[in-house]
């Protein structure tokens, strides 16, 4: 059943896509075709809606995916026009049911509208909001605190590449050359066999001591004292590390300026899923709505009794 509506929603799109791509100016450009169908930019444009705002550039920015989309669409709009020409649209009993998947793909897109016109609502008033983002970071102090952090660089010496004592080795020498003056950044491009040394130069940036990173690395980052530090080669199970503290920062509270724009967006998700509940539990509540629960009733399905189990326990003494 669930293939079934999942395949009904997507004829929806396609029957909405099929809608627009005919408003489309003459010579809309194609993408693919076959002996049946053209798929055009504008057919993709409208796929590429059923994916989050946030997540299209993402989402286009892969060539696989790209393609993915670009064959299925096409099977699809092959299929449908198929359908078509077979006389399927004119089934009363399939025609009944794109029905239904319209109307619940137009309750999906007027939850959308709401949604968005709650977020814009509040984006146009958001001045409003300030006292209540106040209020929420004084009610909420402790959660505003961030421990103390450190930044650092490494140069890591890989146990999987080669056999402890060498890396152990290589990493003893290395830490030799950094002493007497060499470039950290270069070393590290030349020796490291972090795979992202090439675009980060080594650099781990700043994290904390709850950072998800192994317990030996941060252990002995904390442990460097002063800026510029390095470790004596540290046992990982990725291998050994040569480290250099890059920077401290002290533990502090974080002044509302830093942390508004969180508390705002919290608030503002609040808002928009407040404001589309309320519009649904309007709907529910509504005192115009009859119910016939006679009707309602004679759908339960009563299914039969099963037959007791026998008493399988000995009987007398």
């Amino acid at each position: 059943m669930q293939r079934i509506a999942s395949s009904l929603l997507l004829a929806v799109l396609l029957v909405a896509a099929d809608c627009i791509a005919q408003t489309q100016a003459a010579g809309d450009e194609v993408l693919a075709e076959n002996g049946s169908i053209k798929l055009t930019r504008a057919d993709y444009e409208i796929e590429l809606m059923r994916v989050p705002p946030d997540m299209r550039a993402e989402f286009a920015a892969s060539p696989q995916r790209l393609t993915t989309t670009l064959n299925q669409l096409l099977i699809d709009k092959t299929l449908a026009k198929e359908a078509r020409e077979q006389g399927l649209d004119h089934d009363p009993q399939i025609a009944a049911r794109l029905a239904h998947e319209v109307d619940r793909f137009y309750a999906q897109v007027e939850i959308l509208r709401i949604e968005q016109d709650a977020g814009a609502y509040f984006d146009a008033h958001v001045s409003d909001y300030l006292p209540k983002a106040h209020e929420t970071y004084l009610l909420e102090r402790q959660k505003y605190f961030r421990p103390e952090q450190v930044s650092a660089s490494h140069i890591l010496f890989s146990t999987g590449k080669r056999d402890a004592a060498a890396a152990l080795a290589l990493a003893k020498e290395t830490r030799a050359k950094l002493e007497a003056g060499a470039d950290f950044t270069q070393l590290a491009k030349e020796l490291s066999d972090d795979p992202s040394v090439a675009v980060n130069g080594g650099a781990q940036g700043w994290f904390s001591a709850g950072a998800k990173l192994d317990p030996a690395f941060i252990r002995a980052t904390f442990a460097l004292k002063d800026v510029g530090d390095l470790s004596e080669p540290v046992l990982t199970r990725f291998g050994y590390h040569v480290i250099r503290l890059d920077g401290k920062r002290p533990a502090r509270e974080l002044s509302f300026d830093e942390v508004s724009p969180e508390i705002l967006s919290q608030l503002r998700l609040r808002y928009v899923n407040e404001t589309r509940d309320a519009r649904l539990q309007a709907i529910r509540n509504d005192p115009n709505t009859k119910v016939n629960q006679a009707a309602i009733d004679a759908l339960v399905v009563k299914l039969p009794e099963l037959p007791k189990a026998p008493n399988l326990r000995p009987s007398g003494g």
